[in-house]
C-alpha cells in the first residue's frame, strides 16, 4: 500500500485564490499597522520636546528659554493626550469597564480642541462598554479629521430598536475622506496608498463588526457622515 503524503490530506487554503484586496488582515499584521501609526503620532510631539530641551541647553539661546519651556509643556500635554486616546481607542489597558460620554469627550478634546474644526458633542449621560466606547471614540475622531480646512463636526448617540446608533456628521467647505480612509471604512485591505491613512478607519470598521454591528459611510459635497449601528447590549 503506497504511503500517503500529509500534503495530500491537507486541502489548499481557500484564500490562495482570493485577490490581494480580499485577503484577510491577520492579527500580527494588524498589530504592526497600529504600532506604526502610534509611532507616527508620537514622533512629532516627542521631537518637539527634544527641540525644546536643545534650546534650553544652548547657551546662545537663553533669550528663548520661555519659548522652549512653552514648547515642552505643549508637546508633553499632546503626548499625554495621545496616550489617553490610544488606551481607549486601540487597547483595553484600563480598569474601566464602562465609560461615560463626558469621559470620552474629555479624551477626545485633548487631541481635537484648538483645531480648525469645532466639535458639537451631543452625547447624553449614558455609559458605554469598552467596545462601544472604542467605536464611538474612533468614529468621533475620524469625523473631526474629515474637516482639514475647518467646519462643524457633530457627534450624536441614540438608542433605537435594540440598537445603539453612533452618528458622526462633518460639514465644511472641504469636508472629505481620503481614498485610503474609504477603503478602510469598507473593511477592505489596502493595496495602494498610505497605510497611516487607512489603519484607523479599518480599525473602526473591525471594531463595529466585532461588536456585531454595521458601519455606513456617506460622502457628499461639503459633508461626510459616519453611522455605526451596534447591539445595545454591547
Amino acid at each position: 500500500m503506497p504511503l500517503i503524503a500529509v500534503s495530500d490530506l491537507t486541502p489548499e487554503p481557500i484564500i490562495a485564490d482570493l485577490p490581494v484586496a480580499d485577503l484577510p488582515v491577520d492579527g500580527a499584521e494588524l498589530a504592526a499597522y497600529i504600532a506604526a501609526k502610534l509611532c507616527h503620532d508620537f514622533i512629532s510631539p516627542a521631537g518637539a520636546v527634544m527641540s525644546g530641551l536643545d534650546l534650553l541647553d544652548d547657551p546662545s539661546a537663553q533669550d528663548m528659554r520661555d519659548d522652549a519651556l512653552g514648547l515642552i509643556r505643549q508637546s508633553a500635554a499632546k503626548m499625554v493626550a495621545l496616550v489617553h486616546f490610544a488606551r481607549v481607542a486601540f487597547g483595553a489597558a484600563t480598569t474601566s469597564e464602562r465609560f461615560s460620554g463626558e469621559e470620552l469627550r474629555n479624551v477626545l478634546a485633548g487631541l481635537t480642541d484648538g483645531g480648525r474644526a469645532t466639535l458639537d458633542w451631543r452625547v447624553g449621560e449614558e455609559t458605554f462598554t469598552k467596545i462601544q466606547a472604542r467605536a464611538l471614540l474612533n468614529l468621533a475622531y475620524l469625523t473631526v479629521s474629515a474637516l482639514p480646512m475647518g467646519g462643524e463636526a457633530i457627534v450624536a448617540v441614540r438608542s433605537e430598536d435594540g440598537q445603539l446608533i453612533l452618528v458622526g456628521s462633518a460639514e465644511g467647505a472641504r469636508a472629505r475622506l481620503k481614498a485610503e480612509a474609504l477603503t478602510g471604512l469598507r473593511g477592505e485591505r489596502l493595496t495602494e496608498g498610505l497605510a497611516g491613512q487607512w489603519i484607523q478607519p479599518y480599525w473602526l470598521w473591525l471594531t463595529v463588526c466585532d461588536a456585531g454591528g454595521r458601519l455606513q459611510t456617506t460622502v457628499e459635497d461639503g459633508r461626510v457622515a459616519l453611522i455605526a449601528r451596534l447591539p445595545s447590549a454591547g
